[in-house]
């Protein structure tokens, strides 16, 4: 074998599952290995079970030697993140305010789907508080930091999730995404991101967030994403939102042509403003390769304007849902700036809140009227490389959070696009940068053709960060 366990896709895993050239508990021993070694430096992890990961290593080696796997993904391990409900393993979702003793019942629709699949459950990955935040700190684990520099924030909400891919402590992640929250750590970390189609994944319990929530895979390449999307892309009666059942094979289907596909490229979006110019040019000439591989591209710019407004009183409106009538000994517990969101969430008017619903309705109407015209739509992920540890923002705060550096990602959680982090560069500085493919609704496969296509034509999943 050309390749140590943790270096591998995992793809690649379960095709040497099956010739018997490696086994589910070489991978898992591996992996939790690295974690024990290495993760006290990145903090990607708040919860390891490894007499559980290592039983279900065992039980998958069983099945392969047998013949019998329960899919091909059976025996690779997946981190799970603390937001998504895991049965017998505690979910803190990055609160002091949740009790560590809780015994959860159930599985989310995700975890439930990778049980069954055979997959190795690895652990549980760090997240802010709730998810409310692009940097991945919270009162609870403190700091996760990103493997390409130590200084750096991996991004969130998904962070531990992107950390623990970029620094090989395994090959597939679960994440979530209500503002960017899968895209963002996937951009700053040189890792692969899917925000499926809205009702694509399923979610149980629903998040307070709303319809703006997304669950989806995350991996080292497009195609250990499709293969993941597989497994988790099935109805559960749970999620009254979630899509019938597409039976498409995200995997097989994966190497489809894009010749003479209608790209728009939008390097603004038509109002962003502060953009570093590494990002731009990285992602500009990432966009010129889609016409290389036999596509029509156009730069051109969506319609609506600037949709940060509209996002900014239904978020804020959810974390005051949530949270604003906690009891004041709970409040203080909080991370202050979760604790300002809720508050000024609170305070929208029952008026203020529809008005918003109306418009994003017009918002997203425009949007899929403009996606009549194109298959795909190209934006850079963000408008910079990754910031200092701890921060919120990389700029002075102006009231909006995080939401200055990301406006490339909440438009898309508003229209409920499939939307994608394609790694296509790095900085002088050596950190990551993503492009964003976004599709059609309901077209995650053609995301993730797009997504794989350009991943071969300009390859960086291979790079490993120093001393990772």
């Amino acid at each position: 074998m050309a390749k140590e366990p943790h270096e591998l896709a995992a793809s690649e895993m379960s095709a040497l599952f099956a010739s018997r050239e490696l086994s589910p508990v070489e991978v898992a021993e591996t992996c939790l290995g690295r974690i024990e070694a290495l993760d006290a430096e990145v903090n990607a992890f708040c919860h390891i079970d490894g007499a559980t990961s290592f039983a279900q290593a065992e039980a998958s080696e069983a099945r392969w030697l047998a013949g019998e796997p329960l899919s091909p993904l059976d025996g690779v391990p997946v981190a799970v993140k603390d937001l998504l409900v895991t049965k017998g393993w505690p979910t803190r979702r990055g609160s002091l305010t949740q009790d560590p003793n809780a015994y959860i019942d159930t599985d989310a629709p995700t975890v439930a789907r990778l049980r069954e699949a055979g997959a190795v459950l690895i652990g549980k990955t760090t997240t802010p508080e709730f998810g409310w935040k692009g940097s991945n700190d919270s009162p609870l684990t403190g700091i996760t930091r990103n493997p390409w520099n130590l200084d750096k924030t991996p991004g969130g909400s998904s962070g531990g999730s992107s950390a623990a891919l970029a620094a090989r402590f395994c090959p597939l992640a679960l994440g979530t995404d209500g503002g960017g929250s899968i895209r963002i750590p996937a951009s700053f970390t040189n890792t692969y991101g899917l925000k499926p189609s809205f009702g694509r994944v399923p979610a149980y319990p629903l998040s307070p967030f709303g319809t703006l929530a997304h669950v989806g895979p995350m991996s080292r390449t497009v195609l250990d994403s499709a293969m993941l999307l597989n497994v988790i892309a099935k109805p559960d009666a749970r999620d009254w939102y979630s899509l019938p059942h597409d039976i498409t094979d995200y995997a097989a289907e994966i190497e489809t042509p894009l010749a003479g596909k209608r790209i728009a490229f939008s390097p603004r979006m038509g109002f962003a403003t502060r953009i570093d110019p590494q990002v731009e040019a990285l992602v500009a000439a990432a966009a010129k390769r889609f016409e290389q591989l036999g596509a029509h591209v156009e730069q051109v710019d969506p319609p609506g304007g600037d949709p940060g407004p509209i996002f900014r009183v239904l978020w804020w409106s959810g974390a005051g849902v949530l949270l604003g009538e906690y009891p004041e000994e709970k409040k203080k517990l909080l991370d202050p700036g979760l604790r300002r969101m809720a508050e000024e969430g609170y305070a929208y008017s029952k008026k203020e809140y529809l008005e918003a619903n109306l418009a994003r309705g017009a918002y997203g109407s425009a949007m899929r009227q403009f996606m009549t015209t194109y298959d795909f739509l190209l934006t850079p992920q963000l408008a910079v490389p990754a910031f200092d540890v701890g921060k919120v923002s990389p700029f002075e705060d102006d009231g909006n959070a995080w939401m200055a550096w990301t406006p490339f990602t909440t438009p898309f959680n508003l229209t409920q696009q499939p939307a994608a982090s394609v790694p296509c560069g790095f900085t002088a500085d050596g950190l990551p940068v993503g492009l964003q493919i976004v599709g059609r609704m309901f077209d995650d496969a053609g995301v993730l053709t797009a997504s794989f296509a350009y991943e071969m034509a300009d390859p960086h999943f291979e790079k490993v960060p120093k001393g990772f």
